[in-house]
């Protein structure tokens, strides 16, 4: 006999751009009384630590480059896809939620296979190539920005936004006090770091004048390698601070900063404006279809945000930015009303009723 509750895999892995959302999903659909399964790969696992599955699947998946690497890649996939529909079968699954990236593709297909209620979300600005690949098949496309490019001809994506972190939805009303006596600049480079960020941010900070740097309080997330030369550029420019490879408390921290910078992630554009801090963004370019430039504009079209071209970032460059920033209590406030303006606090609501009404 069928169990009276209703069973949802989440497909997401790779990195904590596709988990974090994921997550926020399963904890609004947990709290609905569904029963949810996560299905991952190998490096989703570092980012679920604390997600709220019942159970987990293990699934082949794999992408490649040249001819012998998409055959081998193509061979996991499919190898993956029978793994779910047997899965499937035995979790009676009710619908199949894929959150982007090679991971979530044998979930999606198998559960298409079996003729199961599928969606799909999209975190970026830019339909992401396995969501491009499985968007015209599936019951609904979610976005997380009020664009979606490359978007088939046909397909209507339903802006709900990007769920975050309950903690970081937690913050949407709390105010934004401008900095008096201490500032609090928080450098972030995403959940995988940034090497450019890294070496760059410290640099610029100590480079500051003096009666800033007196004021400084710097929490920086740094990738290992340049962990040691950013605390030593810190210490040698007077700056209290902060330096570790990962903060999990990153709902504090951004509470907490004044100024925040640091890659244009999905995940981290949407958290910039549900919890409302300024910010100074360094668009990754080798980003696929330079979708976190695209991103970036959900905070620079209000002027929440200022941009700089990796190409273009310098020591020089990003102290003027951070100077003029911080040398202004009041804009800093403006700002950060601008990035609230364009947040989506309940967008873990949003998404989770699309899924009921799919499935």
């Amino acid at each position: 006999m069928r169990a009276a509750y209703r069973t949802a895999v989440v497909a997401a892995g790779g990195t904590g751009g596709h988990m974090f959302p994921a997550e926020a999903l399963a904890r609004e659909l947990t709290a609905r009384g569904w029963r949810v399964v996560l299905a991952t790969d190998r490096r989703g696992e570092a980012y679920a630590h604390a997600f709220p599955a019942e159970e987990r699947l293990a699934l082949d998946a794999a992408t490649g480059s040249g001819p012998v690497g998409l055959m081998k890649a193509g061979v996991a996939i499919l190898k993956g896809v029978v793994q779910a529909r047997a899965a499937f079968n035995r979790l009676q699954v009710d619908v199949v939620v894929g959150f982007g990236g090679y991971p979530s593709a044998p979930a999606l297909l198998a559960a298409l296979s079996q003729g199961r209620p599928t969606l799909i979300h999209e975190q970026n600005a830019v339909l992401g190539r396995t969501n491009r690949l499985l968007a015209g098949r599936v019951r609904a496309v979610a976005s997380s920005f009020p664009t979606l490019e490359k978007t088939p001809a046909g397909v209507t994506p339903h802006v709900v936004g990007s769920p975050v972190r309950a903690e970081i939805a937690a913050l949407y009303d709390h105010p934004y006090d401008a900095p008096t006596e201490e500032i609090r600049v928080l450098v972030t480079g995403g959940s995988q770091g940034a090497r450019v960020l890294s070496e760059t941010a410290p640099r610029a900070l100590a480079a500051l004048p003096q009666a800033l740097r007196d004021r400084l309080h710097v929490q920086q997330q740094s990738r290992p390698e340049t962990l040691e030369a950013a605390l030593n550029l810190y210490n040698d420019a007077g700056i209290a601070c902060e330096v570790a490879p990962f903060f999990r408390d990153m709902a504090g921290r951004l509470g907490r900063a004044h100024l925040v910078i640091g890659r244009a992630g999905a995940s981290t554009c949407s958290e910039l404006a549900v919890v409302g801090r300024p910010s100074i963004l360094v668009p990754l370019k080798i980003a696929t279809d330079d979708h976190q430039r695209l991103n970036a504009r959900l905070l620079t079209d209000v002027g929440a945000a200022e941009v700089i071209l990796e190409d273009d970032l310098t020591v020089e460059r990003l102290s003027r930015a951070v100077e003029a920033m911080l040398s202004d209590p009041a804009a800093l406030a403006a700002k950060a009303a601008a990035a609230r303006s364009v947040a989506i606090p309940d967008a873990a609501r949003r998404l989770a009723d699309l899924v009921e009404s799919r499935a």
